[in-house]
């Protein structure tokens, strides 16, 4: 019993990665004035936080961030990617497991902020103020329809996650 909630503790999280990196890498559209792209990423960040907590949504986060960035042609953001989007998963796990759908919505509006706050930083050390500034909107995009996306599909799949 102890092996298989093990094996599950670590399996799961993989999963989320390689399917969030897949989505992400599917849906992906270049925004040359920042240097960036809009993608998918954070609707399987979202969604792992919220279903299994902040060490999963800080592995999530931060690893498929991070490879999405390394195979998508931007590796200047990897590291910048690993962090900001680890970030983001943990505090949304950490504010919006097992709680009401009120502070479920909260965290992933705290989330939402972390990412592009964290972007308008790695942009502005990576190119300058203006590229960061531009990337506002983008981000804020792409973070909020990773929410409106990850919040439904993570209420309905609540139902059939057990044993966590």
């Amino acid at each position: 019993m102890q092996a298989s909630h093990s094996v599950r503790r670590i399996i799961t999280p993989a999963m989320f990665v390689a399917a969030t990196v897949v989505i992400a890498r599917f849906f992906i559209i270049p925004v040359p004035m920042t240097h960036g792209n809009i993608n998918l990423c954070d609707t399987g960040i979202f969604m792992a936080a919220l279903l299994f907590g902040r060490r999963d949504g800080l592995i999530v986060g931060g690893l498929s961030g991070f490879i999405l960035d390394l195979i998508s042609g931007y590796s200047q953001y990897m590291f910048f990617s690993l962090i900001v989007h680890g970030l983001e998963g943990f505090i949304i796990g950490w504010l919006g497991y097992r709680v009401s759908r009120k502070m479920q919505f909260l965290a992933l509006l705290v989330g939402v902020v972390v990412m592009v706050g964290g972007y308008f930083i790695s942009d502005t050390i990576l190119y300058s103020l203006t590229p960061g500034l531009l990337g506002i909107p983008m981000n804020s995009i792409q973070g909020l329809v990773g929410a409106i996306i990850a919040w439904p599909l993570s209420i309905r799949l609540n139902k059939y996650i057990t044993n966590r």
